[in-house]
């Protein structure tokens, strides 16, 4: 069940006598139970719909069971059944109607297409290092074993990307390599001053610095001290 059917099949229970007045009319109240024949409100006594209990679990409200038929659900369930709705939306809008609440805000599709950042932007860094991983298991996190960089149980600001875009020049054809990058933070490590990217087999990484929201591309050979100062524990 959805988060918003469950909060709906909630809210219905806490006043499930209203709810069976209104959809299980020709019922009646027997103790802490509305009974009723059957889904489609007939006179009798098969289906009995519990008025008070816990929000969920054992005894909960709103719970109901037709003896005759052996059907069971919430009321989420029995007023789709009494209304004939198919769809859960359908049921949802219902319920929210009866409820008196006003439809759910729309959301924005998680599956619809970023726009592309401008290259060496800071959008471009910061989207670059969220889609590298954690070094540990990785190459990276060998390539630095071997150059006895050993300090990686909590390095943060290393991370690794398995098919990182590398142009050694403007005018060449773009490639793809496995990248160590990093985020270069100010000795407070106050936010990120640069995103850098090693491509293997290069010795110069593409850089993108950041300066007071301004994005500066730039270009500088790297070596193993800004892995070193990287992977050090924050003082």
């Amino acid at each position: 069940m959805s988060s918003q059917a469950a909060d709906l099949a909630r809210c219905l229970a806490r006043d499930a006598e209203a709810v069976c007045r209104r959809y299980l009319s020709n019922g009646r109240r027997r103790g802490r139970y509305w009974v009723v024949g059957d889904v489609a409100n007939t006179p009798g006594r098969s289906l009995f719909v519990r008025l008070t209990g816990p929000d969920s679990g054992k005894g909960a409200a709103g719970k109901w069971t037709d003896a005759a038929t052996g059907q069971h659900g919430d009321l989420l369930d029995l007023i789709a059944l009494k209304l004939g709705l198919e769809r859960l939306r359908d049921v949802l809008d219902e319920a929210r109607s009866f409820l008196s609440l006003p439809p759910p805000q729309p959301t924005a599709n998680r599956c619809a297409p970023q726009p592309s950042a401008p290259i060496r932007s800071p959008a471009s860094a910061r989207r670059l290092f969220a889609m590298a991983q954690p070094i540990s298991g990785t190459i990276a996190e060998t390539y630095l074993r071997k150059r006895g960089i050993t300090a990686l149980h909590d390095a943060p600001a290393l991370r690794f990307h398995p098919r990182c875009y590398y142009r050694p020049d403007a005018d060449a054809p773009t490639e793809i390599w496995p990248a160590l990058v990093a985020a270069v933070t100010d000795l407070g490590y106050l936010g990120h001053r640069n995103i850098q990217h090693t491509v293997r087999g290069c010795g110069c990484p593409a850089v993108a610095e950041v300066n007071q929201g301004r994005l500066v591309g730039g270009c500088y050979c790297c070596s193993s001290h800004a892995a070193e100062a990287a992977s050090s524990p924050k003082n």
